[in-house]
């Protein structure tokens, strides 16, 4: 059935009272009494015949129904924020809901800092992170800005900005090494057990600089002994002595520096990645997705990650 515009105003009202976890302090927001919003948020239950929200005397939660009309209807709430403010001639102070997804062992590693930075600066933004080792639709999603990390970025309708570089190396822990020896050369690996970061297929194509041959390049397809779709997975198989691994250099310095992994065949070739901040692309970007975009940047103009062995 198509939304009445009394649906609609309804949804404002129903979203504020989500973010606020009260009517009294969405009535305020709202500059309506109390009996309005919950008279407004009654009246969409009645018309969807569902129930939004579970009622108590010290709490709201929501219900199944309830979260997934505020997952959808979100969007659009924030979406005319964003176009009042302009409207105002504020539009270009960052505010409303930013949705923001990323890789998980870079996340944890390495995000905290700038969204802490991020919120602190902007005080009218909140975020919302989902975590995921695949490259998720933006748009499928409701994703404002995703964090990709890949030696090419592709994308039919996405800007995407590099904040970032960084490149692969090859590793094992010192515990494999001094079982099965240290590998000198590309041919040693077929005497190897090693580990595949499976979403890539660069990961899976090993590239050596080839022996008597000038700049050529020999790449060696792996028989891999173990595969997995998760970095930190792969990261802590090689830590546990499974074998050799390539792996991105921001999730592996502390560990080389620490002399828990280390680097392995001289002639192996790094695959050069950068780090992005993608958007999908439209006419008007909002403020607070430049915003964020351009503070990953200044954040990681100089990578923590790139330092002694990987300057």
């Amino acid at each position: 059935m198509p939304a009445t515009p009394d649906d609609i105003l309804a949804m404002v009202f129903f979203a504020r009272v989500v973010e606020m976890k009260s009517f009294t302090a969405a009535a305020a927001k709202l500059g309506v009494s109390k009996s309005v919003v919950s008279a407004r948020v009654a009246a969409l239950e009645d018309r969807l015949r569902v129930r939004l929200l579970e009622r108590t005397t010290r709490k709201l939660a929501l219900t199944p129904d309830g979260l997934s009309l505020y997952q959808q209807c979100a969007n659009v709430v924030s979406t005319a924020d964003e176009a009042a403010a302009t409207l105002a001639g504020t539009g270009d102070q960052p505010r409303g809901l930013l949705r923001v997804n990323a890789p998980v062992v870079f996340a944890e590693r390495y995000l905290a800092e700038p969204m802490a930075a991020y919120l602190d600066r902007f005080p009218d933004v909140r975020l919302e992170v989902t975590l995921n080792d695949k490259f998720v639709d933006l748009v499928d999603e409701g994703i404002d800005v995703a964090v990709r990390i890949a030696s090419r970025l592709e994308g039919a309708g996405l800007v995407a900005r590099k904040v970032a570089a960084d490149r692969t190396a090859l590793v094992a822990s010192p515990s494999y090494l001094a079982r099965r020896g240290t590998p000198r050369a590309p041919d040693d690996l077929l005497r190897h057990d090693c580990l595949v970061y499976s979403l890539l297929k660069v990961s899976q194509e090993w590239r050596f600089r080839a022996p008597g041959r000038g700049t050529k390049e020999l790449t060696v397809p792996i028989e891999a002994r173990f595969k997995t779709q998760s970095g930190a997975v792969l990261r802590r198989a090689a830590l546990a002595g499974m074998g050799l691994a390539v792996l991105p250099v921001f999730m592996i310095a502390d560990d080389v520096a620490a002399d828990r992994l280390r680097p392995v065949v001289d002639s192996f070739l790094p695959t050069e990645l950068g780090i992005y901040a993608a958007y999908p692309q439209g006419r008007r970007v909002p403020a607070r997705t430049r915003a964020f975009v351009d503070l990953l940047a200044s954040h990681f103009r100089a990578p923590p990650w790139r330092s002694g062995l990987f300057a």
